[in-house]
């Protein structure tokens, strides 16, 4: 007679920030799903200086994870996400960053990580639409990155490079009212030769353009009402003041944007506003586009360097997320 092994049971894994998890909270609130819903022993992996989360979450893949909780901000999602989309394993959004803004467009709870946890383990999946970034730089070198919240380039990238990871722990998303403001003050233009879905190509001046797969930036402003995070489209939108009249206007239709989306005139007054110049939209599966010079590219508030041409794609509902429901 055979006496066949013990099967494992399943096991979530965590993929954590060291510097913004709060693993004195986490730790417990993970112990308790284990042993309410009869899980394994839940096993951690922490993100290096280096390296975001990618390696990490490949070793969890490998370790058999049945799900991976990622704590930490948009750019450990990204890296996660990375390796993780495709495979059918979940991923559940522990926010522990400056915007959370995947968090935020999910509906998850900021600031209750024992809902977050049980959500992880009970929770309802969600397919969403991962970005898809090839990059080229001035060398001719090439390489590729997913997305999953958006892409920018311009005061987008800027914002990314140039705000100190300090300020951003004390201060939240007001440490990029600095590099906005500068950014606003000289307002320099670039111009861009861009292709959408295949049409044909134009070209045009901008200071920032932003491919998203969400819509809304930090401090809740509304940047692209359209975006949705599983209707397997691209939202693209491109920032061209003429001057800080242009940008005043840019300023008060996000804080508008922001505003209607949480009140119940949202429809009325968003469709009832005037078309505004300064702001061009466009929506689609793919989008191509090459600099005059290499400009900073960021995805999910990751700089990714400077680029000379970039073609963005959409993979549709290829991640998997759970969430309250």
């Amino acid at each position: 007679m055979t006496v066949s092994a013990p099967r494992e049971r399943r096991h979530a894994a965590v993929v954590f920030h060291p510097r913004k998890a709060v693993l004195g909270r986490l730790r417990p609130a993970v112990a308790e799903e284990e042993r309410l819903h009869g899980w394994g022993r839940t096993r951690w992996y922490e993100t290096r200086s280096d390296d975001s989360g990618c390696s990490a979450a490949q070793q969890a893949l490998e370790d058999g994870a049945a799900v991976v909780l990622v704590a930490g901000g948009d750019g450990t999602v990204r890296a996660v996400a990375e390796v993780i989309h495709g495979t059918g394993v979940a991923i559940a959004v522990i926010p522990a960053g400056t915007g959370n803004l995947l968090a935020r467009e999910l509906r998850t709870p900021l600031d209750d990580i024992s809902a977050c946890v049980s959500s992880a383990f009970s929770g309802a999946v969600r397919a969403v639409d991962v970005g898809v970034a090839e990059l080229e730089d001035d060398t001719g070198a090439r390489r590729t990155h997913v997305f999953v919240v958006m892409a920018g380039m311009g005061l987008d990238a800027e914002m990314a490079q140039n705000t100190h990871a300090l300020a951003k722990k004390h201060l939240g998303w007001l440490a990029y009212i600095t590099p906005i403001a500068r950014s606003i003050l000289v307002n320099r233009l670039f111009h861009l030769d861009y292709r959408v879905d295949g049409g044909r190509a134009r070209s045009t001046r901008a200071h920032t353009v932003i491919v998203g797969n969400c819509g809304t930036l930090a401090g809740n402003m509304l940047l692209i009402p359209a975006a949705v995070i599983d209707d397997g489209l691209l939202d693209v939108v491109m920032m061209r003041p003429k001057g800080r009249w242009g940008w005043a206007g840019i300023g008060a239709r996000l804080t508008l944007q922001g505003w209607a989306r949480r009140s119940r005139f949202t429809g009325r007054l968003l469709e009832g506003s005037a078309e505004l110049r300064s702001l061009a939209y466009a929506h689609g599966t793919r989008f191509e586009a090459r600099f005059d010079t290499p400009h900073l590219l960021q995805l999910d508030g990751d700089s990714l360097g400077y680029v000379s041409r970039v073609r963005i794609s959409i993979r549709p509902g290829a991640l998997h997320v759970r969430t309250a429901g």
